[in-house]
C-alpha cells in the first residue's frame, strides 16, 4: 500500500516539494559512478536523462547500471571517483511532480508519518515511520502510555487512510487489542 520513494523524510524546496529517492552511496569505477542507497521503487526516476537533486544541485543522470536494488549512477557532472566520494551520504531528491499519478489507495511513506491513528472515535497515536517490509508494509505507531504499535497495511487491519484529514482509521480488535 505504501510505496517508497523515499527512505524516510522529504525536503522542501522554495517552490515544490521535493521526496528523497535515495542516498549517494560508495563510488563505483574511476568516472564519477556511484551506488545508490536505499533507492526508491519507481527505479524509472534513476533512467539517463532524469535530473535530480544532490545536496542543493540539480544534476541529469548520464548513466544508469548495476541491479534494480543497487543502483549504479553517473551524473553528467560528477566526472571522477574523488569528486563522487565527495558527494557520499547526500540525499537524491526529485521535485515531487516527477512521480506521476499514484493508484488508488497507494500511499508514498512520507505522506503517512505524522498523521492521526483512531480506532473509529477512540485516539490510538500518531504514525512516527513506515517500515516497508517484503511481506507487507508496517505502520509504526506511537503511543502516549504504552508500547509502540505495529500495524500491518493490509485491509482487515486498516479501514481507511485519509491523507487530507491527516487521519488514518484502524480496527484494534483485529490486531488482538481492545
Amino acid at each position: 500500500m505504501a510505496r517508497q520513494t523515499t527512505g524516510g523524510s522529504s525536503s522542501k524546496s522554495s517552490t515544490e516539494s521535493r521526496l528523497r529517492i535515495g542516498r549517494v552511496g560508495k563510488p563505483h569505477g574511476t568516472r564519477g559512478e556511484f551506488a545508490v542507497l536505499d533507492p526508491t521503487e519507481r527505479l524509472n526516476l534513476l533512467d539517463a536523462g532524469a535530473v535530480v537533486r544532490v545536496g542543493a544541485t540539480d544534476a541529469r543522470i548520464a548513466s544508469r547500471g548495476g541491479t534494480d536494488q543497487r543502483p549504479v549512477i553517473a551524473l553528467e557532472t560528477v566526472a571522477s571517483r574523488e569528486s563522487a566520494e565527495g558527494l557520499r551520504g547526500q540525499e537524491l531528491t526529485v521535485a515531487r511532480s516527477q512521480l506521476g499519478e499514484l493508484e488508488s489507495g497507494e500511499y508514498l511513506a512520507d505522506d503517512l508519518v505524522g498523521l492521526a491513528v483512531t480506532d473509529g472515535d477512540r485516539a490510538v497515536g500518531t504514525v512516527s515511520n513506515v517500515l516497508l517490509l517484503p511481506s507487507a508494509d508496517v505502520l509504526e505507531v506511537d503511543r502516549k502510555d504504552t508500547a509502540t504499535l505495529l500495524v500491518p497495511m493490509v485491509h482487515d487491519a486498516i479501514r481507511s487512510i485519509d491523507t487530507e484529514r491527516r487521519l488514518i482509521d484502524i480496527d484494534l480488535g483485529f490486531l488482538g487489542e481492545r
